[in-house]
Formats: structure tokens, C-alpha cells, sequence
């Protein structure tokens, strides 16, 4: 059953108060009016601008009705009085909803009696859910979706029949094009869509596949707006890569996981992956990596930003985060160092009064039971830090540990770095760097690249292998510091992690 047969199932059985969350005013009066005329029913709506006036009349016509109406009791008055079958939809009712308003809560609370034994019902609509202690066993919460594929592709349908006409405008959109503006879309409200795709047209007078990064600069609004989480705008792509050939096989593998055809052929949106590795050896540059690749919304999920000074707003700054990423899906949610995180997790009910504990837990049972296609990508650098229960199967798809470069590798960093400088690689001894930067990883190497520049350039001559392998020789390489550590979580991957770089036999 979808949602509008829900509603009308609950309509028809009497249910006094329904509660609809979302803040598409114009896509729930849409779906109200078409129940209410399939059930021989009135439609009116309210606001505290308008008070209550037939559903549908424009903003002039309704601001001579019923003014007395604006005021939420008054309004409530007209609905018992209301003899005829009807549907009241209260926009916006929410602030009339706490408890500096008994008087209205205790109206509604009586009004709910009433419309039991009658053929009218209140549908509140409002994009917050507020809901007082007295009406929660009388108000049935209804979370609205946001528009489906089907619901953007009629908009898509709509906004090209309309600009055909016009010679200047261009609409260049194969059935391929089409499905990744759709995809790139899902997430954003009718409304939000429809600007984009306007915007589209106006700024580039046509309209193609290739407007993909201009449909999730719309989505990047939304998340800026949450205030919780940054949206990375990635420029990074796996050519900036240097190894991991099996992360990133596996990967590529999964770059059509969410079209209609993998869901078609069976397959599941992944969950996600969990990187666990040396420092500086590209897990967050895979994690932006694979946004460009898969054309999705890179979100940073920053651990430390949930926690607040207020009991219980850590876990709700938590669910609200989170929401958001699901609001903007599909999206990659990246949660950088998490291990950082969570370093006080186990001694959490002594240090902070069990903060991190229950911020863990509400971020880990939202990992097992999330639904929406929300692709989580967490790196570590530590695994005495995590908790067993965080790398358990079932909570990603797979769990890779990211080691120091080969030889091989490090030839392939440092011909990517070079080539992101305007040199050559050609011109340079790959394999003499490679041989000097044993136990080197991609960061170091990337800084010796840069520091034999400013040689270079201070030496007033051009870029040599000579400079970089100076730069080589006067730095000691985090892994000789850090020997014992890397050795233990070495220890600890082999058998519970996949590596990224080598293929399992």
C-alpha cells in the first residue's frame, strides 16, 4: 500500500488527526484534493495568514475570507461546525502545538472525540514534527516522501514539452542522459527540481546529461543549510590514485548500483566500506575519488560537531545529520577518522556520563537498519580505538586495509604527482624514487615532490630526480617512527580485512 491509499484508508476508517510531514504544501493538497473527490468530500485549508477557505483559491480571493479564522481556536470552531463531509488540511499548525498553547491542545484533544463519530478529518502538515504528551494517542504521524523517479521524470516530461518550442533552448537528452539528470535529482522537492532544471536551461540554454554537477549544487543548499554535515564539491578522481587496484576494482564494480537496472537485475544499494590503514595512504582521497566517479553528493560527516552541551542533543544532532544525508540520497556520507571519534567509547560512562556510548549506538543502529541508498565510506588509522561491534559484518559490505605502497605503487604516486606539477614523468628515474622512498606513504611522497620544487626553484634551475631524492633523504618516514604500531594492525588485518592493493589468492 502507498502512502495516499494509506491516507485514505485512514480517512475512511475515521481517524480523527493525521500528522504529514513535509514541507511539499502543494504536493500533499495535491494528493488531498484527489482523495476528497473520490470520496465525495470538501477540502479546505488553513494557515494563520489565510484562516480556513475552500482549497485551490489564490492568495487575493483568500485573504478577504474568514479572517477571523487565522486564529487557531476560532479555526477549530469552523471544523465542528462544519456539518458536510470535509478534509481539513492545517499548514504549518506545528508552533500551536507546545505548551505555551494548552488552550489549543485541549481543543484538538476534544475535537478528536468529535470527529470519530463524523465524516471530517484534520490533516496537520508541517515540515517539524511537534506533538504534545495530551494528543499522541490521537494523532496518527505520517512521514511524506520526497518525490519519486517516476514523480521527477513527469516533471523532467513537463519542463521539456514546454521549452521545445523555443529554437534558442536545446534539450539533448538520450534515454542515458535522462536517467542520470533523474538519478542526480532524486532527493531534491518538486519544487527544488523544477528550479534546477529552469536554471539549467536559462544559464546554458540546453539541456543534457552532462548537467549532472549543476542538479547536486541544488542538493549542496540543502546541506548546507542542516548546518551539520560539509559538502566536499570533489574534484579528485581514481586517475589521482596512485595502487589500490582491488579497492578500486571493487569499487568500479558498484559505480551503477543504484540505477533502475541493478535494481531490476536484484542487486541491493550497497551499504558501504570501512577503510582501515596506515596514515596518508589515500583513504580520504578515495572517499572523494569515488564520489566523482559515481556522480553522488560527497557529505563529511564530522563525529566531533554532533556533540552538544544539552542532555540527549549529541544522539538527536546525530539523527538530524543523518536524515539529512538520507534527505539528499543517494549520497556518500564520509566519516573521516572515525577511530579519533570514538577513542573515548569504552570509558564513555565515567568520562563524559555515557555521551559517546549513546552517540556511538545511535550512529551504529542507523548503519544496520538505515534504508535509504546512503553509501558510508568510514576511515582509521587505529584499531585498538574501535569497538568490535562497529567492524562486524552486516555493517558495511566490506572492510579493506589500505598498507604502505609497493614498489610499483609508489612509481605510480609519484608519476601521478609529477604530472599534477606539469612534469613529465618520462623525464624522471621512477624506479631510483621508488627505491629511495621504501616505506614511504602517497602523502610523504607527495611532500617530497613539493619540497624538491622549492629546491629547484630556489636553485633557480628546472625539476630533477636529484632534488626529489635529496627531499627523500632528509625526511624519515612516519612508518620508522611508528614501526610497532603498524606492525600490530598489520597483524590484526591479515584474516579480517581485505587488502586494497593485493588480490586474494
Amino acid at each position: 500500500m502507498d502512502l495516499g491509499q494509506e491516507i485514505e484508508t485512514l480517512i475512511r476508517a475515521r481517524y480523527p488527526i493525521l500528522y504529514l510531514v513535509s514541507s511539499e504544501e502543494t504536493r500533499v493538497l495535491d494528493l488531498l484534493s484527489s482523495i476528497a473527490q473520490r470520496r465525495q468530500k470538501k477540502l479546505f485549508d488553513w494557515s494563520c495568514s489565510t484562516g480556513i477557505v475552500p482549497a485551490g483559491i489564490s492568495i487575493q480571493v483568500a485573504k478577504h475570507r474568514t479572517a477571523a479564522s487565522k486564529d487557531p481556536l476560532v479555526a477549530l470552531d469552523h471544523v465542528i461546525d462544519q456539518v458536510e463531509p470535509a478534509i481539513f488540511a492545517f499548514k504549518d499548525f506545528h508552533p500551536f502545538l507546545t505548551k505555551a498553547n494548552s488552550a489549543v491542545i485541549r481543543k484538538l484533544r476534544e475535537i478528536a472525540q468529535h470527529l470519530k463519530n463524523s465524516h471530517k478529518t484534520i490533516v496537520l502538515v508541517s515540515p517539524v514534527v511537534e506533538i504534545p504528551v495530551e494528543l499522541e494517542k490521537e494523532i496518527t504521524l505520517l512521514n511524506f516522501p520526497l518525490p519519486s523517479r517516476e514523480d521527477l521524470g513527469g516533471l523532467l516530461d513537463r519542463i521539456v514539452s514546454e521549452v521545445r518550442p523555443y529554437t534558442n533552448v536545446r534539450v539533448e537528452l538520450d534515454n542515458a542522459g535522462r536517467e542520470r539528470l533523474l538519478q542526480a535529482a532524486l532527493g531534491l522537492t518538486l519544487n527544488e527540481a523544477e528550479n534546477v532544471f529552469a536554471k539549467i536551461l536559462v544559464k546554458e540554454e540546453r539541456l543534457s546529461g552532462e548537467h549532472v554537477a549543476e542538479v547536486l549544487s541544488e542538493k549542496q543548499q540543502i546541506v548546507r543549510k542542516s548546518g551539520l554535515l560539509e559538502y566536499y564539491s570533489a574534484s579528485e578522481t581514481f586517475s589521482d590514485v596512485g595502487g589500490l587496484g582491488v579497492l578500486k576494482s571493487w569499487l568500479q564494480k558498484r559505480a551503477l548500483a543504484f540505477s533502475d537496472e541493478a535494481k531490476a537485475f536484484g542487486l541491493p544499494a550497497p551499504k558501504g566500506i570501512f577503510l582501515l590503514g596506515v596514515q596518508g595512504c589515500g583513504k580520504s582521497l578515495c572517499a572523494k575519488a569515488v564520489a566523482s566517479l559515481w556522480q553522488l553528493p560527497l557529505l563529511r560527516f564530522d563525529m566531533g560537531r554532533m556533540f552538544g552541551s544539552l542532555v540527549g542533543s549529541s544522539e538527536e544532532n546525530v539523527r538530524r545529520a543523518v536524515a539529512v544525508a538520507e534527505s539528499v540520497a543517494p549520497s556518500i556520507l564520509w566519516v573521516d577518522e572515525i577511530d579519533k571519534a570514538l577513542s573515548g567509547f569504552q570509558g564513555s560512562g565515567f568520562t563524559d556520563a555515557g555521551t559517546t556510548a549513546r552517540v556511538f549506538g545511535t550512529f551504529l543502529t542507523w548503519l544496520s537498519e538505515k534504508t535509504a541508498p546512503v553509501f558510508v565510506v568510514a576511515t582509521a588509522n587505529d584499531v585498538s580505538q574501535l569497538p568490535p561491534e562497529l567492524v562486524r559484518k552486516g555493517r558495511f559490505d566490506e572492510l579493506f586495509f589500505v598498507d604502505l605502497p609497493s614498489t610499483k605503487e609508489r612509481q605510480e604516486i609519484f608519476a601521478i604527482h609529477l604530472r599534477k606539477r606539469n612534469r613529465n614523468p618520462k623525464d624522471f628515474d621512477l624506479g631510483a624514487l621508488a627505491s629511495a622512498s621504501q616505506n614511504h606513504s602517497g602523502a610523504e611522497i607527495e611532500q617530497a615532490v613539493i619540497s624538491g620544487l622549492y629546491d629547484a626553484f630556489s636553485d633557480c634551475c628546472e625539476l630533477s630526480t636529484q632534488h626529489i631524492l635529496r627531499a627523500l633523504e632528509s625526511g624519515v618516514p612516519l612508518a620508522a617512527t611508528l614501526d610497532e604500531p603498524i606492525g600490530a594492525l598489520r597483524s590484526w588485518a591479515d584474516g579480517r580485512a581485505r587488502n586494497a592493493s593485493v588480490p586474494r589468492r
